[in-house]
């Protein structure tokens, strides 16, 4: 019979511990925090806003459709369109005028960005309107 193996020679693994995970999770989360806050300027930081606003609106909107009533089946697909669409139309503003995105649209100036997204929204909120009946 062998003799049992010493649990000295164990090595200990890299991956932190349980208790340790949610730790470094907060702790990167807060690393991204103060990156975003301290390096985003404040015009990209209020389309941000708006972009979460709309998402947390077409969040609640689809939550209210499941849990309560989609009665008004039109009314509930304009407005949950609208959020999306204009969602899209915003993100797509934050890119062109994002100051690390320069060199993808070096032809496109912050304000022709800006009225392109007015004009999109106007169109979108056309379709939204006729959509509504």
């Amino acid at each position: 019979m062998a003799p049992p193996k010493s649990s000295a020679a164990t090595t200990k693994t890299a991956t932190p511990a349980p208790a340790e995970a949610p730790k470094a999770a907060v702790n990167a989360l807060e690393s991204l925090w103060k990156a975003y806050y301290e390096t985003t300027s404040s015009r990209l930081k209020l389309i941000d806003a708006f972009l979460v606003f709309l998402m947390v609106s077409g969040i609640i909107q689809f939550v209210y459709c499941v849990l309560v009533t989609n009665f008004p089946f039109n009314a509930f697909l304009a407005g949950f369109g609208s959020c999306v669409g204009q969602f899209v139309l915003t993100a797509s503003l934050r890119s062109q005028v994002n100051p690390d995105n320069r060199n993808e649209f070096k032809d496109i100036s912050p304000e022709r960005a800006f009225a392109d997204f007015a004009l999109g929204s106007i169109v979108l909120h056309f379709f939204v309107y006729n959509f509504l009946g």
